[in-house]
C-alpha cells in the first residue's frame, strides 16, 4: 500500500478483510487521509512483522489497541502527535512494544513517545517536526517530557538516528534522548547519525558520547552536526570497520582532514556507498586559511578520493565551488567518471563548466541572443550551432566533460544540478525570501548543449536543475523528455534570465513525452501559470504532484481546475505565487469543493508566496509532500541507503 492516493476506506477495510491474515509486512506511510477507525482495522493483520503507519492518524488509545493484537510485531514506524500520552498504553500494548526491534518515530509534539516501552531496540529513526510555538502563538518546551518516564533502553542498540526540523525546541529535545546515550554507550552501536540544520552546539553530554564512542565502539556509518567536527580532531580518534555511509554536510573539512582523517591516507574505503559532502566548501582544497571558495580545486584530492571510494553508489557535492583548473584528465567530471558505480550524483553547475572557453562552441551569437544583466548590460553567451533557434532540441557537445561523464555513466538514475549560491525562496519555518544570490561567474558557461547531454541517461528517474543563468530556450530539457523515458521526477528552479520565463516553449514540448512523471516542481520568478503551460501538464498521464513557487507568478484559475479534471491521479497541487489572496482562497475553495469526494487524498495548497501567514500554511501540509517535494532541498545521500524498509 503506498501514499499515492489509491487508498480508500473501503480498499483497506476489503484489504484486510480478504487476506489480513497472510500480511506480514505493511506500509500506511503517508495516508494521511485515512480516519483513524480504518487504520485502526490494521490489528486484524495478526501476523505483522513490519507496519509503517507514518502520516497516519492515531490516538494513543487506538495505538494500543491495535499493537495490543500484534504479538509478532518487530519493526514499527507511527508519529507521535499532540495529545500523546504514553499512561493510557496497555500492558499487552506495551508487551509488544518490548519485543519491536526497529523503531521510526516522527515527533510533533515534545515526547519520549513509545521509545521507553522498546526494551530491545536495535534500531532507532527519530524524526523532529515539533514547531517552538503551538497555532495559538505558545512557545513550547522541552520541560513538557519532564515527568515522562526518560529511561530510554538503549543498550542493543546498532543504529542511531535523528533528522530535526529547523528549531530551537527540536534540539532541546533531541538533548534528553542523547543524555541516556552519553551516560552509557551501547557497546554495538555501528551507526551514528544526526542531521540538524544550522549550529547545534556541543554540550558536556554530547562530548562525553563522543569520548565515550571514541573509546567503546565500531562504526560504518556516520554524521554528526558541524559545530561537533569543526577545528577538531574527531575523526581522528573513532573508529570505522567498513563503513558505507558517510555525510559531513555543511562541515569546514578541508582536502587535507579529508585524506588524512577519512580516507586515512589513501586507504581503501570499497566498503563506502554514499558520501555527502554538500557545502563542504573546502573538501577538495588543501589546508589553506587564506584560499577563497571560488578558487580552483585540488584534483589530486579528488583523485585520492576516487580512487579510494571506487564503488560510491551516491555522492553529494553540491553548495560549494568546485572550479577544476586546465589540465588534461584532471577536471572534476574526467576523475568522476571512474565510479562507474554511480547511481544519484549532486553537483554544483558551476563544477561541470569547461575549465575553459572551448573551440568547439559557435562564436556568440547576434545581440538578440544576449542575456541581460543588471542595468541594461548585456553579456553575449555562446550558442551551440544547432538548426535554428528552438527546432526542438539543442546539441550536446560531445567533447563536453560533461557529456564525457554521463557518457560514462549510464546507469545514473538520480542527478542534481544545482547552483552553488541557489536557495529557494521558501524555506522551512520562516517567511519566503526575497532575494537571492547572484549565480556563480563559471556557470554562466552552462547552458542548453549541457542539459541535453542529459538526454544520454535512458535510466534517469530523478532530475533537478536550479540556479542556470544561461539556459537561453530551454531547448535541452526535449532531449530530456525524449530519451529519459524513466523520468519520475523533475524539479526545476531559476532557470535562464530572472526577470522572464525564457525555456516555456519547450518545457511544453518536454512534457508531452513525460508519460511516467508523477512529481514537478517548478519555482521561477514571473513564471505564468496559463492555460498553455496546464494543457502541457495534461498530457502526462502519470502525474501525481504539483508544486509552484513563482514570485510575481501569475495563475489562470479556469486553467487549473480543467487541468484537475482532466488528470485524474494528481492528489496534490501546491501553487504558491503572486496572486492576491482572495483569488487564491477562492481557487482552493473551488478545487476541494469539485474534487476533494471522488480523491480523499487531495491536498490543495494555494497562497501567496509573500503573505505574512504562509508559515502557518505550510505547518498543515502533510510531512510526506513537504518533505518529498514542497521545500526545494538536495536529497542525494540525504540519508545511508537502505535505511528504513
Amino acid at each position: 500500500m503506498a501514499s499515492s492516493g489509491e487508498a480508500s476506506e473501503d480498499k483497506v477495510r476489503q484489504l484486510v478483510k480478504e487476506i489480513g491474515r497472510e500480511i506480514q509486512q505493511l506500509s500506511m506511510a503517508g495516508c494521511y487521509w485515512l480516519p483513524g477507525s480504518t487504520v485502526e482495522h490494521v490489528a486484524r493483520c495478526r501476523s505483522l512483522v513490519k507496519v509503517n503507519l507514518s502520516g497516519c492518524h492515531l490516538t494513543s488509545l487506538r495505538l494500543s489497541k491495535m499493537l495490543s493484537a500484534l504479538q509478532h510485531l518487530r519493526s514499527l514506524a507511527i508519529d507521535v502527535s499532540p495529545g500523546f500520552d504514553a499512561s493510557q498504553l496497555s500492558s499487552e500494548c506495551k508487551a509488544t512494544l518490548s519485543r519491536v526491534r526497529e523503531l521510526k518515530q516522527t515527533l510533533f509534539t515534545p515526547s519520549y513517545g513509545v521509545v521507553p516501552c522498546c526494551t530491545s531496540l536495535e534500531k532507532l529513526l527519530l524524526y523532529f517536526e515539533i514547531l517552538d510555538r503551538t497555532r495559538e502563538g505558545a512557545i513550547l518546551s522541552g520541560q513538557l517530557m519532564v515527568g515522562q518516564s526518560n529511561v530510554p533502553h538503549y543498550q542493543n542498540l546498532r543504529v542511531f538516528y535523528a533528522r530535526l526540523a529547523p528549531g530551537y525546541i527540536n534540539q532541546e529535545v533531541v538533548r534528553l534522548y542523547l543524555a541516556v546515550l552519553s551516560d552509557r554507550t551501547p557497546q554495538n552501536l555501528h551507526a551514528f547519525l544526526i542531521s540538524v540544520p544550522g549550529s547545534f552546539a556541543e554540550s558536556g553530554a554530547t562530548k562525553n558520547l563522543l569520548d565515550s564512542m571514541a573509546r567503546n565502539v565500531v562504526l560504518d556509518a556516520l554524521q554528526l552536526p558541524k559545530s561537533w567536527l569543526n577545528g577538531s580532531s574527531l575523526l581522528q580518534h573513532m573508529k570505522f570497520n567498513n563503513p558505507f555511509y558517510f555525510s559531513f554536510s555543511r562541515c569546514t573539512l578541508s582536502g587535507g582532514h579529508l585524506i588524512q582523517q577519512v580516507i586515512n591516507g589513501g586507504k581503501d574505503l570499497r566498503s563506502l556507498a554514499s558520501l555527502n559532502l554538500s557545502g563542504c566548501v573546502h573538501c577538495l582544497s588543501p589546508d589553506s586559511l587564506l584560499r577563497k571558495a571560488e578558487d580552483d580545486i585540488d584534483s589530486s584530492i579528488l583523485e585520492t578520493l576516487v580512487a579510494s571510494c571506487c564503488n560510491l553508489r551516491h555522492l553529494n557535492l553540491s553548495a560549494a565551488h568546485h572550479h577544476s583548473s586546465e589540465g588534461l584528465g584532471r577536471h572534476l567530471c574526467q576523475l568522476l567518471a571512474r565510479l562507474r558505480h554511480l547511481r544519484s550524483l549532486s553537483l554544483p553547475v558551476c563544477s561541470v563548466a569547461d575549465s575553459a572557453p572551448r573551440a568547439d562552441r559557435a562564436p556568440a551569437q547576434p545581440a538578440m541572443h544576449a542575456v541581460p544583466r543588471g542595468f541594461g548590460k548585456k553579456v553575449r553567451v555562446g550558442v551551440q550551432s544547432c538548426p535554428s533557434p528552438f527546432s526542438g532540441q539543442a546539441c550536446p557537445q560531445p567533447s563536453s566533460v560533461f557529456w564525457s561523464l554521463l557518457k560514462n555513466l549510464p546507469f545514473l538514475e538520480h542527478l542534481e544540478l544545482i547552483g552553488s549560491n541557489f536557495s529557494s525562496a521558501m524555506p522551512r519555518n520562516e517567511p519566503a525570501i526575497r532575494n537571492s544570490l547572484p549565480p556563480c561567474s563559471r556557470a554562466q558557461s552552462v547552458g542548453d548543449s549541457e542539459v541535453a547531454a542529459i538526454g544520454q541517461l535512458a535510466f534517469l528517474r530523478h532530475l533537478t536543475l536550479a540556479q542556470l543563468p544561461s539556459v537561453l530556450t530551454g531547448s535541452g530539457l526535449v532531449n530530456i523528455g525524449l530519451q529519459c523515458q524513466q523520468l519520475r521526477s523533475l524539479s526545476l528552479a531559476n532557470l535562464g534570465m530572472m526577470g522572464k520565463v525564457v525555456y516555456m516553449p519547450a518545457l511544453s514540448d518536454m512534457l508531452k513525452h513525460c508519460k511516467r512523471l508523477r512529481d514537478l516542481r517548478l519555482e521561477q520568478p514571473y513564471f505564468s501559470a496559463n492555460a498553455q503551460f496546464f494543457q502541457a501538464l495534461s498530457q502526462c498521464p502519470s502525474l501525481q504532484r504539483l508544486c509552484l513557487v513563482s514570485r510575481s507568478g501569475t495563475l489562470q484559475p479556469d486553467a487549473v481546475l480543467a487541468f484537475m479534471a482532466r488528470c485524474l491521479q494528481v492528489v496534490m497541487c501546491h501553487l504558491f505565487t503572486g496572486e492576491s489572496l482572495a483569488t487564491c482562497k477562492s481557487l482552493q475553495q473551488s478545487l476541494l469543493r469539485s474534487f476533494q469526494a471522488e480523491r480523499p487524498a487531495l491536498n490543495v495548497v494555494i497562497f501567496p508566496l509573500l503573505h505574512e501567514g504562509l508559515t502557518d500554511v505550510i505547518r498543515d501540509v502533510p510531512l510526506v509532500h513537504l518533505d518529498e517535494i514542497t521545500l526545494f532541498k538536495s536529497r542525494v545521500a540525504e540519508e545511508p541507503p537502505n535505511l528504513w524498509w
